[in-house]
């Protein structure tokens, strides 16, 4: 087992043998108030070797999905991704507010500020080789400090 320290976030990769192609930095959750329906998570994956995260699941979420907001038009739009989201090797993606994200829906209860969440990352190599990561998200209002928000 290895251990990734990520700022404000610990990853523990666990599992299958190719866990730790995928470093994760800046992990945090958005708060949701009780009645919330959802919420988003955000984080940047970086792989060593081209990878695809192929699902996304936590148990304070009914469904957990990979989305994307892009302009069309005039109109800002949201759509899960689908097929998984490509990693291209050594080049890291953002999933941040506005562009790709991880959009937690059928929240179970509210996430309140300072709380951690569980959230597993499911890989697939260019091989088709299959591998998780375990996280512990933060929960905060907007970025912790120091947690820049790109846009990819």
């Amino acid at each position: 087992m290895k251990l990734i320290a990520i700022t404000a976030a610990l990853v523990c990769a666990s599992g299958l043998l190719h866990a730790q192609n995928v470093a994760v930095q800046n992990a945090w959750a958005r708060t949701s108030v009780q009645g919330q329906k959802a919420t988003g998570a955000f984080m940047t994956l970086t792989a060593k070797e081209a990878t695809t995260l192929v699902a996304v699941s936590t148990p304070v979420a009914a469904v957990a999905e990979v989305h994307e907001m892009k302009m069309e038009g005039d109109v800002m739009r949201m759509r899960a991704v689908q097929g998984g989201l490509a990693l291209p090797a050594g080049k890291p993606v953002a999933l941040s507010p506005g562009g790709y994200h991880v959009m937690l829906m059928d929240l179970k209860a509210a996430l309140p500020k300072d709380s951690t969440i569980p959230m597993t990352l499911l890989f697939k190599d260019a091989k088709g080789v299959a591998s998780k990561l375990e996280l512990k998200l933060p929960v905060a209002t907007a970025a912790p400090m120091g947690m820049a928000e790109h846009k990819h």
